[in-house]
């Protein structure tokens, strides 16, 4: 059996291997073996899916076959899970997702009981268990004897407590009238928590992608299509726009003219403010190496460390913690602040925007001012294979040359999506063209080597 767990968990096409009711059944059994304490309570909950509820009941049902607890908070955005898990005291999470997908796929993604992801060494662990016991030989019981099965709730006030919880994160904000905000909410997770958190700190809000109908997850919506809610601050002249992704763990925010902020430049806002206010534990912000050097720039100027890792925010998170940080994230627009949350969480990276706009009295646009941006394109070539680049000798030559020709003021980074059959080709530098016609030289080359067809997506930052 191949590796189940990429970066995020376990994703893939919904009715096709690994993301089948069968693994479903397989992998609830197993997290009670992997668990090891007899009965314990797990909680569920998922994003809007059509394949959602499909897989949600195929792995309650391994869960209760092993005498678990099940507690369903139905469709709830990735942190409210992680949050909830902590809350009512259960020993695992499990979230039923793809996050920025497409509805076709879906992903189970493991919270410990502390709302924390699992480390690559406990997936791991919990893969063998899944690989190495025989459910249909019950080894694990004894001859004839049935095991009792366990029993399932619903949580029926799982948004209401995970609003409170945002808003007991952010006292300031209690009222917002002032305000008027346009929430893009992908017709995913967050399509009835954010409504009812940003109207219960009495904002005027413009609610956009809030009909989910098992496909239209993310379409043309949410936080990878900002230009969408971008529109709808402009043409209704909002304070902001908040753009979610399908899982909600995710934030990009829009000024005033509809222009989207990076991750990066959430980074810097919080990270002055919580500075100024004293409250930057260790000075130090965490991110990625896909971050924009205008990150370090910035950081720099500000006299706060910068810390870099690998992509994915379980790097970031263990960075955070090896080093006692609150504040970390990557450049797509998930941040941790750990202060608050064990997970990122969009709606309150959102509230912290609203913060500082209020601490700073700036509008969004001044704020993005704060780190400068450095082109950066971006260019995703799908693949049938990932074979180590450094096996493909003429990519290898082609970076190396554009490294060469950056001379210190720019950087490439060439790397497999851990979740996609994608390689991301990043090149950043002073000079837009130059950058552009270096990604597209870098691209062309590993299309060549490995591409799955001559077809590309590409963006430009």
């Amino acid at each position: 059996m191949g590796k189940l767990f990429g970066t995020d968990g376990i994703r893939g096409i919904a009715n096709q291997y690994p993301m089948t009711p069968q693994l479903g059944v397989n992998l609830g059994m197993a997290i009670v073996h992997f668990l090891g304490n007899g009965n314990p309570t797990i909680l569920l909950g998922r994003d809007t899916r059509i394949s959602g509820p499909m897989l949600e009941f195929a792995l309650a049902s391994g869960l209760l076959s092993e005498g678990a607890t099940v507690l369903h908070a139905g469709v709830l955005p990735t942190p409210g899970v992680a949050y909830m898990t902590r809350e009512m005291e259960a020993e695992a999470g499990v979230v039923i997702s793809a996050s920025h997908n497409p509805h076709e796929h879906n992903g189970f993604k493991i919270f410990s009981s502390q709302g924390t992801k699992l480390t690559e060494e406990e997936e791991l662990e919990l893969e063998r268990i899944l690989f190495s016991f025989s459910p249909e030989k019950e080894q694990h019981h004894e001859k004839g004897q049935m095991r009792e099965p366990g029993h399932s709730q619903i949580l029926d006030d799982a948004t209401q407590r995970y609003v409170s919880f945002l808003m007991g994160a952010a006292p300031e904000l209690e009222d917002l009238r002032d305000m008027k905000i346009v929430l893009d909410c992908a017709n995913g997770a967050t399509y009835r928590v954010a409504p009812e958190l940003f109207q219960r700190l009495n904002a005027d809000v413009v609610a956009l992608a809030i009909d989910p109908d098992g496909k239209n997850i993310n379409k043309a919506c949410g936080s990878q299509h900002p230009e969408y809610v971008g529109q709808k601050v402009v043409e209704t002249g909002s304070t902001l726009g908040l753009a979610f992704d399908g899982d909600g763990d995710r934030l990009v925010a829009v000024d005033e003219y509809g222009h989207a902020l990076s991750g990066d430049q959430l980074l810097v806002i919080f990270a002055k403010m919580l500075k100024e206010q004293d409250r930057l534990k260790k000075n130090m912000v965490v991110s990625t190496v896909m971050s924009n050097i205008g990150l370090r720039v910035a950081l720099r100027d500000l006299g706060i460390e910068h810390k870099a890792t690998k992509v994915g925010d379980r790097n970031v998170f263990q960075e955070m913690l090896a080093h006692g940080a609150i504040l970390g994230g990557e450049e797509s627009g998930h941040i941790l602040l750990l202060n608050h949350h064990s997970t990122g969480d969009g709606l309150l990276s959102a509230l912290y925007v609203i913060s500082a706009m209020q601490y700073f009295d700036r509008p969004l646009s001044e704020l993005s001012d704060l780190m400068p941006l450095f082109p950066q394109v971006l260019i995703n070539v799908r693949v049938s294979k990932k074979p180590p680049l450094s096996q493909l000798p003429e990519v290898q030559g082609l970076i190396e040359a554009v490294e060469q020709e950056l001379g210190g003021k720019g950087r490439v980074l060439v790397r497999y999506s851990g979740t996609e059959n994608l390689c991301r080709v990043m090149v950043e530098g002073e000079d837009e063209n130059k950058v552009k016609g270096y990604a597209e030289d870098i691209a062309a080359a590993v299309a060549k080597a490995v591409a799955y067809s001559n077809s590309s997506d590409s963006s430009v930052g």
